[in-house]
């Protein structure tokens, strides 16, 4: 799908790190429908690329994410078909945290409402000192409600109300602070710090990167004995991968390991 002459959408794959880029800069990367279903498309299509060991979320343009593209949801004429765009971007939100491999945003500007959702669902972040984030769709009658399950999952209660029902924007140092982002840097070392922080990813057995990130998510969501039942039972299971029997043999031989992914 393209905008104009240019795609809406821009994959590339380098050295195990796949970066999707959104490319709506005139829409401020506004998430319509059609900018939605390249995303989908993209997630499954590099999740089934074993050379994909680590995924960048960027975006061009003055901001990184402006949220649902709210010309087209005002177009929208049933409620059925408002329930399918905010499903749609909901199956969007749970690709990315089940992607197999971990998701870094980098986040060189503006993040709102299902933009800041975007961000915090990915495992990592990274943002220019200059970014902002916001939830500010209580400032025109909409609450944020579906931004709220990503957000509340990330930062605190009170950090979370606060974006919530006050609407405002809050700096990327206030982000790093409060664990939406691991770090805010200055624009011009963002590059840098993304590429290096993908690189890493890109070196570890990308098996047990796909077991971890797995596991985190789903023991989240348990009570304390179910998680350490189940998180014991990943371990077990674990450790009978080729990659963890080469790995503990690499760290006692002193070398290198070799990873097969399996």
């Amino acid at each position: 799908m393209t905008s104009g002459s240019e795609p809406i959408l821009l994959s590339d794959v380098r050295d195990g790190v796949a970066t999707i880029t959104l490319n709506r800069p005139q829409a401020r990367n506004a998430l319509s429908i059609e900018l939605m279903t390249e995303v989908e498309a993209a997630l499954s299509r590099l999740a089934a690329d074993s050379a994909v060991k680590a995924l960048v979320l960027a975006a061009n343009g003055p901001a990184f994410c402006a949220g649902h593209d709210l010309k087209q949801m005002r177009s929208l004429e049933t409620p059925e078909a408002v329930a399918a765009v905010f499903a749609q971007c909901s199956r969007m939100m749970k690709a990315i945290v089940r992607f197999p491999r971990p998701v870094i945003a980098k986040v060189h500007a503006m993040a709102t409402a299902a933009g800041c959702q975007m961000v915090a669902s990915c495992d990592l972040a990274y943002a220019a000192e200059t970014a902002q984030f916001a939830t500010p769709g209580v400032n025109i009658g909409l609450f944020c409600s579906t931004p709220m399950v990503a957000l509340s999952r990330n930062v605190g209660r009170k950090q979370a109300m606060e974006l919530l029902l006050l609407g405002k924007p809050v700096d990327a140092a206030r982000a790093e602070a409060w664990g939406l982002i691991n770090a805010a840097v200055p624009l011009d070392a963002l590059d840098g710090v993304v590429a290096e922080a993908a690189a890493v990813l890109a070196s570890k057995s990308p098996y047990t990167l796909k077991v971890g990130k797995e596991a985190f998510y789903r023991q989240a969501e348990m009570g304390l004995d179910e998680a350490y039942d189940y998180a014991t039972q990943v371990m077990v299971a674990n450790m009978q991968a080729q990659d963890a029997a080469e790995g503990i043999d690499a760290f006692l031989g002193k070398r290198h390991p070799v990873w097969c992914g399996a």
